[in-house]
This record gives C-alpha cells, structure tokens and sequence, in this order.
C-alpha cells in the first residue's frame, strides 16, 4: 500500500516515521521549504525509545503525477486546522476515487468537507500523542501513540488499512463509533479552549480564582449540543473532562490557547466557531462558548465572521 502523509509535522512526522519502520511505502507531501530540508536532512524523530534520522520520500504541490505513476492507496491529513483548506486542494491530483483519505484533525468540519468532496472514500481517524516540533526535529513527548480509525459509513474499514496501519510503537485500534469518538474528543477541548481563553490562564489558576463552576458549567454546556447534535458525549469522555479541567495546580492549556497568545495562526474557528454554528442551528444556547468567542476577538485582535 501507497501512502501519502500531508504534512511533516509533530503528528505527521512521528506517525510517517513509524509507518516507514514498519516497511511501509511512505511518501510526504508538504511545502517547498520542508521538501528541501527533508531531501537534504532526512526526518530526524526523537522518541522515548530511539532518536533516528530517516531519508524520506517527498513531494510537494508543484510536482506533477507522472502519467505512469499510480495513485496513492491512502492519505493520511495531518496538518492543523489553518492549513487544511490548502492541503486538501494539494492532495488532490494524487488521489484517485479508490484512495482511502484518512483525516486526523480535532472537531468535525474536515469530515463535513472530505465527505462532501471525496464521498465513501473518508475514514473517520483520531490520534493519541505528545508530540512537538523543535526547527524539522520531532520530538514525542511520552511513550504513548496510539490511532483510532473507525468507518463513517456501514462499510467497515478496509482490511488492507488495518494492516497498513498496524505497526509497531502504534497502539491501533477501530472504533464502532468514530463519529461519537471524534465527538468526546471535541468536546474536551472545546470545553478546555473556552476555559483558557475566557479566563486567560492555565487550569490551576482558573480553580484557585474560584472558577470551578464555570469549568463545569462550560462542559455541561457543550455536552447538551453534542447530545442534541445524536453523538452524546460518552460517560468516560465526561470523566476524563472533568478529571483533566479539575485538577488543582494543573498548568494544563490547550495548544489553541497557546498559539493565540503567541500570536501564531490558531484553530478557533475550527474547534470553536464551528462548535457555535452547530449549537445556533440545533437552536441550543452557548452563552460561555459565545463569550469566550468574544474575549478571543477582542483579546486577541480576530475579527468577527460577516
């Protein structure tokens, strides 16, 4: 199986990396800058195990499919939400109607684009990772990494996707559920985004500043439109929102919290306006959601959609 990973980043990188040791045939697709820095440098990936540097097969969006070359059997998205649109528009010539898209991005409005433009092909995916980019080296964090992938369809997900995605330093796993699964995970961390943003401050300080009730009524808030949306929020996602948003003198923010303050290109509108439009159509009032909407604007200098 051919796969093509988009994106070379925290994700992209640890996961192509794995992939590649497994003996599978990985090509990057990712911008021209990276592309030369990979073709000269290899991807060097720093795991709790082993620090190792690979030679790697690249290309970019200038480089057109050769008229004999076979299009790729599965493409896994990696790239944050801001980069999404692009890469999308990237991806396609080396795609097929039998290429397999596997997306793995937080919140749902990818699943909404990819189905709508590569119907049947789209598999629902959710990873598991600590993982960061320091210059073109991935570092993982923890020892864990682990891939849900789950069909969005009644077709069950294919079986040469498992073995291709089975590999070694990857805990996989295929969800019944991967809609409701992508759906816990939304959840969290739009409950944890409102929470930093809103308050401005890591998890501890919010706690020690008597925000308690807030924290758990923005989890109750954005459980209610998930319940109205058919994908209620599972019992143990409940838990593990309340255990990760409670816990007294946790520094704990959510990388959409940190990208703003550091004045990089975030994922809000993505995780959080998204999650807003889909309570005002469901007719499902937001008001925390709302407000930290609004603090982001004006905080952090965003404009308002028209």
């Amino acid at each position: 199986m051919r796969i093509l990973v988009v994106g070379a980043g925290a994700t992209g990188g640890a996961f192509g990396t794995l992939l590649q040791e497994a003996g599978r045939d990985v090509t990057y697709l990712v911008r021209e800058r990276k592309a030369d820095a990979l073709r000269r440098d290899g991807l060097r990936f720093v795991s709790p195990e082993a620090d190792r540097t690979h030679p790697v097969q690249v290309l970019t969006a200038m480089d057109v499919p050769a008229a004999t070359q076979q299009p790729f059997n599965m493409v896994l998205i990696t790239v944050k939400a801001t980069a999404f649109s692009s890469a999308v528009t990237d991806l396609h010539p080396f795609v097929d109607e039998n290429t397999r898209i596997l997306p793995i991005l937080n919140g749902m409005a990818h699943i909404d684009h990819l189905q709508g433009r590569y119907p049947g092909q789209v598999l629902g995916g959710l990873a598991r990772i600590v993982a960061t980019l320091d210059g073109d080296v991935v570092h993982q964090k923890t020892p864990m990494s682990s891939l849900m992938v789950g069909s969005l369809t009644d077709i069950p997900v294919p079986e040469d996707v498992r073995d291709a995605l089975d590999a070694p330093g990857n805990d996989l796993s295929v969800a019944d559920d991967v809609r409701g699964a992508l759906w816990d995970k939304w959840a969290i961390i739009a409950a944890a985004s409102i929470i930093n943003c809103l308050f401005r401050a890591p998890i501890g300080r919010v706690l020690e500043a008597g925000g308690e009730d807030s924290i758990h009524a923005a989890i109750h808030e954005l459980e209610v439109v998930a319940a109205r949306a058919g994908h209620p929020v599972s019992d143990s996602a409940h838990r593990q929102a309340v255990a990760l948003l409670t816990e007294w003198g946790s520094s704990f923010t959510t990388s959409l919290y940190r990208d703003l303050t550091v004045g990089l290109p975030s994922e809000v509108d993505h995780i959080l306006g998204d999650y807003a439009l889909r309570g005002r159509t469901l007719q499902q009032p937001t008001p925390l959601l709302d407000l930290a909407l609004i603090a982001i604007r004006a905080n952090f200098l965003l404009s308002a959609p028209a």
